[in-house]
């Protein structure tokens, strides 16, 4: 027999190898065979380092400073607890959880969750892709607009990925090429990131240590009420208490948020897909603890860490002037606009004539003409206290591009922008690789075939589709698409944590591999927190996006997975 044949030349047998090696020259031989084989961990990095992670980060900044800097390392971590678990069960039964779940606990459970995968590859493929063409108009090439660079942007993302992601569906060998491509690209993001603090902490003014570690310390009382930097202007604001609700619930979707979607659902399929596919069995769980921790969570709370960073120094406590005083520069921003009519409706409450006169939004102010709206904009504004005007600025989201140019100051133009945008870019490459991957590997799945036939293909095209985004789904009709796919996503998520409960805590599925003693109670301590902590957050997600509804669509699926429940 060749060695191409052999057994003991594959890939997983030389890694069992020098694992075995490594472990009898002690704990420093062991931790470095873990770093060089390590990879399914980074692809779970190159997915969630998207555009969600870098809105999510930057608005962080802009709204807490560096006081939510800690949730950024709390949700990720509660991630890695629950993808811990999954790979144990995985590595332990040898068995993708989906075909487990189906047969073992619960088909409708698995086919909600499969489906969900599918759905959220699709869409969440969208916006990368104008991610992408975003920030090579606005960051990298500046002087080249319109159409033709967003076609040719979007054409050369999806002929870099689709390569890649072809190319792991082949092979094992094709597998570990994918895995050191994508940690090449979140190591490309990490850098640029880091890169911009340094330059803001060379500057010597601005964000201190002391506020960068008190940030990694949790601090719930902004749960109910603002960030310090808002004091000044609450003080001096004609309605306080409207901002300061405003700002509280902010901060409260904010946390929320983050916490409960650092690892989306389609994560959860990833991880045990990519481990099965690296051929890992019982001896490499350690291996796969150690993956996560080192190549999704440490990337992860570094990059968007400094995001937050760059984005509290640049923005947090501080205004736009020209929304607060350019009548044109507050037209052009919808958001500032509604919550100026938030200051309207208070200052003319009961008087429903004047507020009616004055209101900046609704039928009767879209039908006025240009110049009738910047007339009325600027009644208001003259009617809304300048402190009242500057907290409303202040809450403005910012994008990737507003934060390059706030960098100028310290790197040049030139340099601010290609940084920032090379890494921007790159976020996007690499989650766009990763989303065609795990639809390539759910359709896949759902055909009962393995990855590389013809479903695999086909998976990978569809979520490929999202190159149509920049052009076809824009405005509410990328909004409406992405709203329920999101919140069906979201009320899984909790569903998929439970079953990985069950699932490691299931003799009938684990068998004598079952943990025991100090392991199980280990496990248990960390597992049930985080799914308790997710299905709150779910919940509360669930009830603020659809209410009622989507309560009752949750307790319709519960009831049916609980009457499809294996006996």
């Amino acid at each position: 027999m060749s060695d191409a044949a052999s057994p003991e030349s594959s890939p997983v047998a030389r890694e069992e190898a020098l694992l075995a090696e490594a472990r009898s020259q002690g704990s420093a031989a062991t931790l470095k065979a873990w770093v060089r084989l390590s990879g399914p961990g980074w692809l779970q990095s190159a997915i969630t380092l998207g555009g969600g992670s870098l809105a999510s980060a930057l608005y962080l900044g802009v709204l807490t400073g560096t006081h939510f800097l800690w949730v950024q390392v709390f949700a990720m971590a509660l991630g890695v607890i629950a993808l811990g678990a999954i790979s144990w069960v995985t590595l332990t039964t040898g068995e993708n959880p989906f075909r487990t779940l189906r047969e073992k606990v619960s088909p409708v459970l698995a086919w909600s969750w499969l489906v969900a995968v599918m759905m959220a590859n699709i869409v969440w493929a969208l916006p990368q892709f104008s991610l992408a063409a975003g920030v090579v108009e606005q960051n990298l090439l500046p002087e080249w607009k319109g159409n033709g660079l967003t076609v040719a942007t979007c054409a050369i993302v999806l002929a870099l990925a689709l390569p890649v992601v072809l190319a792991y569906g082949r092979s094992s060998s094709g597998v570990r090429t994918v895995e050191l491509i994508l940690r090449a690209l979140v190591g490309a993001v990490v850098l640029a990131f880091f890169g911009v603090v340094i330059a803001i902490a060379s500057q010597g003014e601005g964000l201190s240590l002391g506020s960068v570690l008190g940030g990694l310390v949790p601090d719930l009382s902004l749960l109910a009420e603002p960030a310090p930097a808002y004091a000044a202007d609450l003080a001096a604001a004609r309605f306080p208490e409207l901002w300061t609700g405003l700002i509280v619930r902010t901060q409260q979707e904010v946390l929320i948020a983050a916490a409960a979607t650092a690892v989306g659902i389609n994560m959860t399929f990833l991880m045990p897909c990519s481990l099965l596919r690296r051929g890992w069995n019982r001896g490499f769980r350690g291996l796969a603890v150690f993956d996560l921790a080192t190549g999704l969570l440490i990337p992860f709370v570094l990059a968007t860490g400094c995001v937050v960073l760059a984005s509290a120094d640049r923005f947090h406590g501080q205004a736009d002037q020209a929304l607060v005083t350019d009548i044109d520069a507050a037209l052009a921003k919808g958001t500032y606009l509604e919550r100026l009519d938030l200051a309207v409706a208070e200052g003319f409450a009961g008087d429903a004539d004047g507020y009616a006169r004055h209101t900046l939004k609704g039928a009767g102010f879209q039908a006025l003409t240009y110049p009738q709206k910047q007339e009325r904009v600027g009644l208001v504004m003259n009617l809304v206290s300048e402190p009242d005007r500057r907290l409303a600025a202040m809450l403005e989201k910012r994008d990737a591009g507003a934060l390059a140019r706030a960098l100028e100051p310290l790197t040049g133009s030139a340099i601010s922008h290609v940084v920032f945008g090379l890494g921007v870019l790159a976020m996007a490459v690499s989650t766009v690789i990763v989303l065609m991957l795990i639809s390539g590997l759910a359709f896949a799945e759902a055909a009962r075939q393995q990855p590389g036939g013809r479903a695999f293909r086909w998976g990978a095209f569809a979520a490929g589709l999202g190159a149509l985004g920049p052009f076809v789904w824009t405005g509410d009709a990328r909004a409406w698409l992405a709203v329920p796919t999101s919140n069906i996503g979201m009320m899984l998520l909790p569903l998929a944590y439970w079953s990985f409960v069950l699932l490691l805590n299931s003799r009938r599925v684990m068998g004598e591999q079952r943990p025991a003693g100090r392991a199980r109670l280990l496990w248990n301590a960390a597992l049930i927190p985080t799914a308790l902590i997710v299905t709150f957050a779910s919940g509360w997600t669930v009830w603020m996006k659809l209410g009622s509804l989507g309560l009752g669509l949750l307790g319709g699926l519960a009831l049916a997975i609980v009457a499809s429940l294996r006996r």
